[in-house]
C-alpha cells in the first residue's frame, strides 16, 4: 500500500555549544554564522516593527521599490516580491543592531544612534549607507532653562567641577550611556553619574533624579515645552535611519551577498536619483551637431553630461531633433526658458525612479571591508 503522503524532509541544525565567545567563534576558519535549518539561504533582513522609525521604514522601502509584504501588524515576518529571497523579520529598533551583529539577521535597518550604543564588535556589524535620509534627529545635552549662566559644553565643564569641589557629581539621565560617557571624557568632563533611564526623560530634571539630560531631539519642541534648553556644543551625535549589515555572515554565502548586492542597490540608486528631472524635448535644426551647439552654449543647464540628441522621423519636411537632458530639479524651469530659445517645444519633465551608475559605491565599500577582513576578495555569484 503507497504511503499516504510523501515522507517530510530532513533538516539539519548547526548548534555550535557556547565554550567561546560570540568573537572567538568568527575567527574560526571554518564559522559560519547559521540561525536556520538547512536547506536555507535567504537573505535575512530586519527592519522596525513599530516606534518612530517603523512607519518611515516601510513607506521608505515601498518608495524605493523594495515594498514589504506584511499580512498584517502581528504577523512578524514578511516578504519582499520585487527581490525574491529576502525575508524579512520584524523586531524592536532597539534590537536590530545586536541581531545583526550576532548573526541572527545579515542586514537591518536602524538609527545610527543606536548602532553606535549598541554594536560591540566593529567587525560583526558595519553602516552600508550610513544616511537613508529619513528618522533624522540629534542626540543632545539639555539642561533647565534656569541655569542661565550654562548656554555651552564649556559652561557645564565648569559645572561640573563646581559639583566636584563640593562633593557633588552631575548627574545626567540617558538612554545611550556608552555615547554619553564618551562624549564627555572627550570633552574633559570626568565627573559626573549617569543616570540610566526609559521612557521620557523631559521630567527628571523636575522629578529631581537627574540634573540635566542626553537625549534625542528632532525639532526641539519637547524639550522647550519642559522647559529645557540645548547648549552651544552640546550635539553629541546626529543620527538618522541607516542600513547595516553582518560582513561576517554575508562573506561565507554568496547567494545571500548578491541578494545584499541588489538590495543595496536599489535603495542607493533611487536616493540618487531624487534630486533629478529627465526633461526632454523636440528642437528644430539642420543636424543633431547644429542642435547640441545650441543646447550647450549654456553648459551649467545642458544636462549633467550634456544632452542626447536623436533624429526625430517626422511627417513634416522640416529637421526636428529629439534632446534629453538629465537636470537638477532646481534649475527645471531655467532649462525649460533655454530650450525654448533654441526652438524647443513639447517640452516635457519626469521625475526618475532610479539612478545608477557604473557601480555601487556603498556595496562597492561593504565589499572592500569583506576583503580587508578577510586577507582577500569577497565573491558572491
Amino acid at each position: 500500500m503507497p504511503p499516504l503522503s510523501a515522507p517530510r524532509p530532513r533538516y539539519v541544525f548547526k548548534v555550535e555549544l557556547p565554550f567561546w565567545t560570540y568573537q572567538d567563534l568568527v575567527r574560526r576558519p571554518n564559522f559560519r554564522v547559521q540561525s536556520r535549518c538547512e536547506p536555507g539561504g535567504d537573505l535575512r533582513l530586519v527592519i522596525p516593527s513599530d516606534g518612530e522609525l517603523g512607519e518611515p521604514t516601510m513607506r521608505f522601502l515601498a518608495s524605493c521599490g523594495v515594498k514589504v509584504n506584511r499580512p498584517n501588524s502581528r504577523r512578524y515576518t514578511g516578504l519582499i516580491p520585487s527581490i525574491p529571497g529576502i525575508d524579512v523579520l520584524f523586531q524592536r529598533t532597539a534590537d536590530i543592531t545586536t541581531k545583526v551583529e550576532e548573526g541572527s539577521a545579515d542586514m537591518g535597518i536602524t538609527g545610527l544612534d543606536r548602532l553606535m550604543e549598541y554594536r560591540h564588535d566593529d567587525d560583526a556589524v558595519v553602516a552600508v549607507m550610513e544616511d537613508l535620509e529619513f528618522g533624522r534627529c540629534e542626540y543632545v545635552l539639555a539642561v533647565p532653562e534656569s541655569w542661565l549662566d550654562v548656554t555651552s559644553i564649556d559652561d557645564l565643564a565648569d559645572l561640573a567641577l563646581e559639583f566636584h569641589a563640593h562633593g557633588r557629581q552631575l548627574r545626567i539621565a540617558t538612554k545611550y550611556p556608552r555615547l554619553l560617557r564618551r562624549y564627555l571624557f572627550e570633552r574633559g568632563i570626568n565627573y559626573f553619574t549617569l543616570v540610566p533611564a526609559s521612557g521620557t526623560l523631559e521630567a527628571a530634571p523636575i522629578a529631581g533624579y537627574a540634573d540635566l539630560i542626553a537625549d534625542l531631539s528632532a525639532t526641539g519642541t519637547t524639550l522647550r515645552e519642559n522647559r529645557l534648553k540645548t547648549l552651544d556644543g552640546g550635539t553629541i551625535l546626529t543620527s538618522q535611519a541607516c542600513l547595516i549589515a553582518n560582513p561576517v555572515s554575508l562573506a561565507q554565502n554568496p547567494a545571500d551577498l548578491r541578494l545584499a548586492q541588489s538590495f543595496t542597490e536599489m535603495l542607493e540608486a533611487h536616493m540618487r536619483s531624487e534630486p533629478y528631472y529627465r526633461i526632454t524635448a523636440n528642437v528644430q535644426g539642420r543636424s543633431a551637431e547644429d542642435v547640441s551647439a545650441m543646447i550647450l552654449s549654456r553648459p551649467e543647464i545642458a544636462g549633467i553630461q550634456g544632452p542626447t540628441v536623436a533624429r526625430v522621423f517626422s511627417v513634416e519636411e522640416e529637421d526636428w531633433y529629439a534632446v534629453s537632458l538629465l537636470i537638477r530639479k532646481n534649475r527645471l524651469l531655467d532649462v525649460v526658458d533655454h530650450l525654448r530659445e533654441c526652438g524647443g517645444v513639447d517640452i516635457a519633465a519626469a521625475q526618475l525612479s532610479y539612478l545608477f551608475k557604473g557601480q555601487s559605491q556603498a556595496f562597492d565599500g561593504f565589499m572592500a571591508r569583506i576583503a580587508a577582513q578577510n586577507g582577500g576578495p569577497a565573491e558572491y555569484a
